[in-house]
C-alpha cells in the first residue's frame, strides 16, 4: 500500500489519499494484549456498520514465517470507538498519547497541504519567469534549492539518506518545523523569481533569510 507519511513510532500514518490512520497490529502491541483479540474486538464493536466501513478496513500482512495475516487499518474515530472499550489507568494514557499523535499527524498533513498550494504558486511564478515552455529542470532546479537550504542536504543526498524512492516527494519526511519554514522560503521565493532572477542571488538570499529565521528561533529559545 503506498503511503504519504510513512508509519511513526505508534503505527500512526498518512495514506496517499492523506487519510491519517493506525493498525491493529499497534493497538495490540501498545495495549498489551493480543492481536486475534484486537480484531475479535473490532468485529465485535457495537456501531453501524456505515461506520465500521467508513472507520475500519481489513488488509493483510506477512508475519515473521512469511504467511499471510489479517490485520485491521483505522482512522482515529474508529481507534477511539475501540479504544474507549479498553479500561484502567494504563489505558487511558496510553488513549490520550495515541489520540495526541492523532492529532499531530493530522496538523503536519495540514501544513502538507498549505505548503503544496503554496508551491503551486510558485510554479505559476516561474511560468510568469520563464514561460510557458520553460524546461522541467527549471522547476527541478528551484525545488532543489528550497530543500537543500532546509535539510542541508541535496535532494539527491537526502533520498539516500533516508530511503525515499526516487521521484518520491520527500516533503512528508521533513519535520513539521521545516515545512513550516519551507512555505515561508516558497512564499519569498516567489517574490524573488520576478524581483531577482538570477538564480545565484537568489540562492544567497534565501539562505541568508533561512539563517535569519533560524537566528530569531534560536533568541526565543
Amino acid at each position: 500500500m503506498k503511503m504519504l507519511v510513512r508509519p511513526n513510532e505508534f503505527g500512526i500514518f498518512a495514506d496517499i489519499s492523506r487519510n491519517v490512520k493506525t493498525n491493529s497490529l499497534f493497538v495490540a502491541k501498545f495495549f498489551g494484549k493480543e492481536h486475534n483479540h484486537v480484531l475479535r474486538d473490532i468485529e465485535n464493536l457495537e456501531c453501524s456498520e456505515e461506520f465500521k466501513l467508513s472507520n475500519f478496513g481489513q488488509i493483510t500482512y506477512k508475519d515473521s514465517r512469511g504467511r499471510k495475516q489479517r490485520c485491521c487499518e483505522m482512522t482515529k474515530n474508529g481507534f477511539m470507538f475501540l479504544a474507549l472499550g479498553y479500561t484502567g489507568k494504563k489505558a487511558a494514557y496510553i488513549r490520550e498519547d495515541y489520540i495526541r499523535r492523532f492529532d499531530e499527524m493530522e496538523r503536519f498533513i495540514s501544513t502538507l497541504n498549505v505548503v503544496k498550494d503554496d508551491f503551486s504558486v510558485l510554479t505559476d511564478g516561474i511560468r510568469a519567469v520563464y514561460g510557458d515552455d520553460a524546461p522541467q529542470y527549471v522547476y527541478s532546479n528551484e525545488n532543489n534549492l528550497l530543500n537543500s537550504i532546509i535539510t542541508g542536504a541535496s535532494t539527491k543526498k537526502f533520498r539516500e539518506l533516508h530511503n525515499i524512492p526516487k521521484g518520491e516527494s520527500i516533503r512528508p519526511y521533513l519535520t513539521a518545523q521545516q515545512l513550516d519554514v519551507l512555505d515561508k522560503l516558497q512564499k519569498v521565493d516567489t517574490g524573488l523569481l520576478l524581483s531577482t532572477p538570477d538564480y545565484k542571488t537568489r540562492k544567497r538570499l534565501l539562505q541568508e533569510y533561512y539563517d535569519k529565521l533560524q537566528s530569531a528561533k534560536s533568541d526565543c529559545a
